[in-house]
């Protein structure tokens, strides 16, 4: 049995294509005077955000691509963010913060390592911190760790004992025992989600759940998306900073 710890990879995000804007521009007989040192996600908000009003050109307000998105920010509008999206994996997770995760509905899509279909005999856990400051109590939490995997195991091994009906087709029997079998993982077993969110629920993600003193696992995801998107779209994350505690740990803080 091993531990793992949260891993967050972006494996996709939105990419403007800037040949077919400034053919949109030019179709308009208009400019758009873009920040040179803003980047491809804060450029696809702003330009989102000028068409709704056509101010390219003459119409075009004097601020740069930060101030402009953070104007956005300030006055709301917030569905202009909603135009650029990531795509992440998380691994080394516990089953436990994905219950909480997916509670995030609007703006978010999940695809989630299925218990019923893949055989968790091998499977790895997450521990909290906190937990391993006692070594007592550490090791009798990683003998019931190692107690609920064998007697999964033993459920899996037992499936001729069981009472599965001869109707089902075999992907359903299989279905069936995974199901009963699974019943004795605990929420510290580890898995594996594929999430996509736009800007604007990620904001909403990191503000709600970024900042939980007492939820170590979401602060230590939370902080590793800030990382991703503020490289990615730093004007669009402006107002949220890292910050790392004394006991190590990290949390998102909103700054503005």
């Amino acid at each position: 049995m091993k531990i793992s710890s949260p891993h967050v990879r972006c494996i996709a995000k939105t990419l403007p294509d800037f040949d077919v804007i400034q053919e949109f521009l030019d179709s308009e007989s208009v400019v758009w005077k873009k920040s040179h040192e803003s980047k491809g996600s804060d450029d696809l908000v702003e330009f989102s955000g000028r068409v709704c009003y056509m101010s390219f050109g003459e119409r075009q307000s004097p601020r740069s691509n930060q101030e402009y998105i953070l104007n956005l920010i300030d006055s709301g509008h917030g569905s202009v963010l909603e135009h650029v999206n990531w795509t992440f994996i998380a691994s080394g997770v516990s089953r436990g913060f994905t219950h909480q995760l997916v509670r995030h509905r609007a703006g978010f899509s999940y695809s989630q390592l299925s218990q019923q279909y893949y055989d968790e005999s091998d499977a790895d856990f997450v521990a909290p911190p906190s937990l391993k400051k006692d070594t007592a109590l550490y090791k009798k939490w990683l003998k019931a760790m190692t107690s609920s995997l064998e007697l999964y195991r033993e459920l899996i091994q037992s499936a001729q004992k069981m009472s599965i009906s001869s109707a089902l087709s075999n992907k359903e029997k299989l279905r069936e025992l995974r199901t009963t079998a699974r019943s004795i993982l605990p929420n510290a077993i580890e898995t594996k989600i594929v999430f996509t969110a736009n800007a604007r629920a990620i904001r909403n993600f990191l503000i709600a759940r970024g900042a939980i003193e007492g939820d170590w696992e979401m602060r230590d995801v939370s902080s590793q998306i800030l990382k991703i998107v503020k490289k990615d779209a730093p004007s669009l994350f402006q107002d949220f900073e890292k910050v790392t505690l004394a006991d190590g740990s990290s949390l998102v803080n909103k700054v503005k």
